[in-house]
């Protein structure tokens, strides 16, 4: 075990490393700039057409699930223990800083997820049970041709490996964690019974999920983010002075004090772009498979709703936990992950901790059904439909195995394999964003011209 811990540090260290980071901020700002930093600019518009989007009466647009349906099981794949215990080991490693940096790429990631989502819908295929398939691995094939085909091969296979980590056995890791500190429940006790719900979900297929996302990922987040401002209210007087600490930190090293161990600039810039990405999933690829089953017949609308997706999981989630962790000092306290959070939280509430635990649960199970689908859909690509029930009865089995093993060991290898979904699809992303701005810029032309007319 060791041997092998080893050898995926060494390649952590190299596909996490500058040219990564690069990577993704820089295709990012590219795709920012020419967008014309559309993303942020009709940020409004996106809310008004996600809002629009809960039911779809016209039975010419093609898809399987609304609009809003479809960013639901994106964020119930989103919104899971990255803006729980990501976030907490983020500042636990890099200081208050890595906040900034989760920002940062929060802001330039809307203009990747609005591109991943266009072309989802732009280049998606139907397949032989007549529901619709799209992602990386389609627009690859289908957007630059068969010598780029390879590619696309390369992304379905990290994907359908990576859900078996950071969509599977992380979470349930997380789930268990929680469970075991706050209401002494068996990890194996915690792991059957997710088994049991996740398969009970899996065997519906998207408009299952979609539907269970549907109502649980609302519901969920706006409890979360009560819980959060709660503790941002009762310690508002300090919370000038955390903004200030975070923007301070990420730019100048952060001394050790109390618990912590102190860090550098560099840890900071790495551990939030990286907890941010392994957040928000922008630049990964695996959001536009679920945007790709939409009810839409136009990929700029659905780039719109996509996009929300990156606001609401870091610039809106992340923050409140970020902000509760350092308003309290708890950062200092020499707490990790779930429990740092955790800490935070029952400062402030009374019950404190059982909040997070049961956010976490919750999130954690939405996020185990998202990447079930994002991972079957690679399968597919790779297998075929003959692959499908095969793949969901052996992604329930990996539950309740992910529940009981090791939490450092886990999170190492869904760290790795995040990078690795990504390298292929920011290609993909830059080779085909004329496609991007070409469709979007007439999409502008066209409500310019209708709203003239009327």
């Amino acid at each position: 075990m060791e041997a092998i811990t080893s050898f995926i540090n060494t390649v952590n260290s190299i596909v996490w490393g500058v040219p990564m980071l690069v990577m993704i901020l820089g295709v990012g700002l590219f795709l920012s700039i020419g967008l014309k930093l559309m993303p942020i600019l009709k940020l409004g518009r996106g809310f008004k057409l996600l809002w629009s989007g809960r039911q779809v009466d016209d039975d010419n647009e093609k898809g399987d699930v609304s609009p809003f349906n479809a960013l639901m099981t994106s964020l119930s794949a989103t919104i899971g223990t990255g803006n729980i215990a990501g976030v907490a080991t983020a500042i636990f490693i890099g200081g208050p800083g890595a906040l900034f940096w989760m920002w940062c790429t929060a802001l330039v990631g809307m203009a990747t997820k609005f591109s991943e989502a266009v072309l989802a819908v732009k280049y998606r295929e139907t397949d032989a049970n007549g529901n619709h398939v799209g992602g990386p691995m389609y627009y690859i094939k289908n957007g630059l041709g068969s010598k780029w085909a390879w590619l696309g091969t390369a992304f379905a296979i990290f994907g359908s490996i990576a859900g078996f980590g950071i969509g599977n056995t992380v979470q349930a890791n997380s789930v268990a964690d929680a469970m075991s500190s706050n209401f002494d429940i068996p990890s194996w006790v915690t792991g059957v019974v997710l088994m049991v719900l996740v398969g009970a979900v899996l065997m519906g297929g998207i408009k299952r999920i979609a539907e269970v996302a549907g109502k649980l990922v609302p519901l969920m987040t706006v409890f979360y983010i009560t819980a959060g401002i709660s503790v941002l209210v009762v310690y508002a007087a300090d919370v000038p002075a955390a903004f200030m600490l975070i923007v301070e930190s990420a730019f100048n090293p952060v001394a050790a004090q109390g618990g912590f161990a102190g860090a550098a600039v560099w840890a900071a810039i790495r551990f939030g772009v990286a907890r941010g990405v392994f957040s928000n999933e922008a630049g990964l690829g695996s959001a536009p498979i679920a945007h790709a089953a939409a009810q839409t017949n136009n990929p700029v609308k659905q780039g719109l709703v996509a996009m929300l997706g990156t606001f609401i999981d870091t610039l809106i989630v992340c923050s409140i936990t970020g902000l509760a962790i350092v308003v309290t000092g708890s950062w200092t306290s020499g707490e990790n992950g779930a429990a740092l959070t955790s800490f935070a939280f029952s400062h402030a509430l009374p019950m404190g901790n059982y909040i997070v635990a049961i956010a976490l649960a919750v999130f954690a199970f939405t996020t185990i059904l998202g990447w079930s689908f994002y991972s079957e859909k690679c399968i597919q690509y790779l297998f075929g439909d003959k692959a499908i029930k095969p793949f969901r009865l052996v992604f329930t089995l990996v539950v309740p195995i992910g529940a009981v093993s090791s939490l450092e060991f886990i999170w190492l290898l869904a760290d790795t394999l995040n990078a690795m979904m990504a390298i292929p699809n920011l290609i993909a992303l830059v080779l085909l964003s004329p496609v991007v701005f070409g469709l979007t810029r007439e999409y502008f032309i066209k409500q310019r011209t209708l709203k003239a007319q009327s």
